[in-house]
């Protein structure tokens, strides 16, 4: 017996949340989408839940909890009336998910991505190396690190040598 109420199919429903959480953003740096992070490891539709996986960028990372509540309120706010969070720690988050575009938006917003090796990987050359960071003001590898820590832990704080600008640099995990 039909009901008269529309249900959207499973894939719509799924393009529909999909599109939903484009919208949340890491609420440590606003300008980066929980995508564009590689924070949000998965969507899935089953009835009237929506089933929702991240990873937190590293174990005590203080913005989990905000992010699952932002989630949460955004699907909710779209008519979603039931969303599940999962946490998903393995394989652990590394900075190699940041996509391409969130590395510009870092670097547009004077942080300095995470620098990689020579052969285009992000992954650290060696335990205690110490890559080269590139000012993001002014493109000078004349820089300097003040405080393994910055504004997050996930942060390093440096200057550079050339336009005397501090800079905060994201490490590399």
């Amino acid at each position: 017996m039909s009901t008269g109420l529309y249900t959207p199919p499973a894939a719509d429903q799924l393009a529909r949340a999909r599109a939903v959480l484009d919208s949340v953003t890491d609420p440590e740096l606003p300008f980066l989408t929980i995508a564009d992070m590689g924070i949000l490891r998965d969507v899935r539709v089953a009835g009237n839940t929506v089933e929702v996986a991240i990873t937190p960028t590293y174990s005590g990372c203080p913005a989990m909890d905000v992010i699952a509540l932002d989630i949460v309120t955004a699907l909710t706010k779209a008519g979603f009336p039931e969303v599940r969070i999962e946490r998903v720690l393995s394989p652990a988050w590394t900075t190699d998910w940041l996509t391409p575009p969130a590395r510009a938006k870092l670097a547009a917003n004077g942080i300095a991505p995470p620098q990689g090796r020579p052969d285009g990987s992000n992954s650290k050359r060696a335990l205690f190396a110490e890559p080269a960071i590139v000012c993001p003001s002014c493109g000078s590898m004349a820089t300097d690190r003040v405080s393994e820590f910055g504004s997050t832990p996930c942060k390093a704080h440096y200057r550079c040598r050339t336009c005397r600008e501090p800079f905060q640099y994201f490490k590399c995990i």
